[in-house]
C-alpha cells in the first residue's frame, strides 16, 4: 500500500483571555490568503523538504487562516512517519511567527472543519502496477475488482473505523452533512460527501494515479492505527470477496429517510461514544489491532469521554482541541 494524509489545519493567534482566533480573515481559497501566510508556509515547506518529504502543492483552505500543504504518497509505514513529521514540523515553526498551528478537527465552531483525508492505493510487489486500477472497468470508474472489494470491506467496518480515524470528542463536530467530511457510509466518484471517494484521474497518468480517499479521518488520529485499521477492513472485503454497493452520485443528506433506508445508507456514528461501541463490537478490527491495544485504547478514550462530560463546550474548544 501507498498512502498520504491530506491535512487541513489552521494558523491562529492566542488572545489575552487564552482563547484562539484565526490568523486572518482573508477569503478562503484566495490569492490574498496565500500572500498573508507566505513567509510562514515557505519556511514550513523548506523544513519538510529538508527532511525528505516531497511537497506537491499548497493552497489556503476554505476557513479563515486555514491551510493545506499537500505531500507526496509513500509506502504505508513511511506515510505514517511522514504524518507525524508533518504535524510536528508545522507546529514547531508556527510559534517563530507568533502564531500557532492548530490540527484540531473543529477548532472554531462556526468555521470549516479540518480533515486529514487518507489517500491510498495497492501495488504489486515490484511496484510496477497499481492494483486498484483497471481502465477497462465496465462501470467506467477505472477501478479493478480488487478495488471494489476493498471498498466493500471499508464500508462494512466504517462505524468501528471511525473510533480510530476520528478519535476525539471534537472529531464529531466536524463529521456533519454538507461538510465534505463523509458523514454517511457510502462511496462515490468525486463525491465529496461520501466516506470513500474516488478522485478524478489525471489524463496524463490514468493508471498510476487511481486511488481511494478516506474522508472521515482527521488530524487528531494516530496515523499508524488509522492505516492499520483501514488495511484490515479493506482486506476483509478482499478475503470475503464482498461486493461494493452502487456508487452514490449525490449528497446522501438530500435523500429522504425512506430513500436512504431502501439503499441501506446509514448515518455514521455521531459521537465518539457511539464509535467506540461500534469498534468494541467489530471482532475483525479488534483482532487486527490486538487485544492489549484495543483494551487500553477503549479505556483511555472512555476516560476522555467522562472528563468531557464534566466540562462545557467552551472548555472543549479552548483547552482540548488546540492541543492537536
Amino acid at each position: 500500500m501507498d498512502a498520504a494524509f491530506e491535512n487541513e489545519w489552521y494558523l491562529a493567534r492566542q488572545n489575552s483571555d487564552g482563547s484562539f482566533s484565526p490568523f486572518d480573515r482573508t477569503p478562503g481559497l484566495s490569492a490574498t490568503g496565500m500572500e498573508s501566510v507566505e513567509p510562514i508556509v515557505q519556511e514550513m515547506i523548506t523544513a519538510l523538504l529538508a527532511q525528505g518529504i516531497t511537497v506537491e502543492q499548497y493552497a489556503p483552505e476554505l476557513g479563515p487562516g486555514q491551510q493545506e500543504i499537500t505531500i507526496r504518497h509513500a509506502p504505508v509505514l513511511q506515510a505514517a512517519d511522514h504524518q507525524i513529521t508533518y504535524r510536528q514540523t508545522c507546529r514547531a515553526i508556527a510559534p517563530k511567527h507568533n502564531v500557532v498551528a492548530i490540527f484540531a478537527p473543529k477548532p472554531f465552531l462556526n468555521e470549516a472543519g479540518s480533515g486529514a483525508h487518507i489517500h491510498f492505493s495497492l501495488w504489486n510487489k515490484a511496484r510496477t502496477r497499481n492494483m486498484f486500477a483497471d481502465l477497462k472497468d465496465p462501470a467506467v470508474n477505472g477501478l479493478s475488482r480488487l478495488a471494489y472489494q476493498f471498498i466493500a470491506g471499508v464500508l462494512k467496518h466504517l462505524p468501528g473505523l471511525l473510533a480510530i480515524a476520528a478519535p476525539t470528542v471534537n472529531s464529531y463536530r466536524r463529521l456533519q452533512p454538507h461538510a465534505w467530511s463523509g458523514a454517511y457510509g457510502v462511496w462515490g466518484v468525486d463525491n465529496r460527501e461520501a466516506a470513500l471517494r474516488v478522485p478524478s484521474r489525471y489524463w496524463s497518468d490514468e493508471m498510476d494515479c487511481v486511488n481511494l480517499e478516506f474522508k472521515p479521518s482527521d488530524p487528531s488520529t494516530n496515523p499508524y492505527l488509522a492505516l492499520g485499521a483501514l488495511i484490515a477492513a479493506g482486506l476483509d472485503g478482499v478475503d470475503q470477496q464482498l461486493e461494493a454497493p452502487p456508487p452514490m452520485e449525490r449528497e446522501p443528506s438530500h435523500l429522504s429517510d425512506e430513500e436512504r433506508a431502501e439503499r441501506g445508507i446509514a448515518h455514521l456514528p455521531s459521537s465518539l461514544a457511539e464509535a467506540l461501541d461500534a469498534l468494541e463490537r467489530d471482532d475483525l478490527l479488534c483482532d487486527a489491532l490486538g487485544s492489549a491495544m484495543i483494551q487500553e485504547y477503549l479505556v483511555v478514550k472512555r476516560a476522555e469521554l467522562r472528563a468531557f462530560a464534566e466540562k462545557d463546550t467552551s472548555f472543549e474548544l479552548q483547552q482540548h482541541s488546540v492541543k492537536f
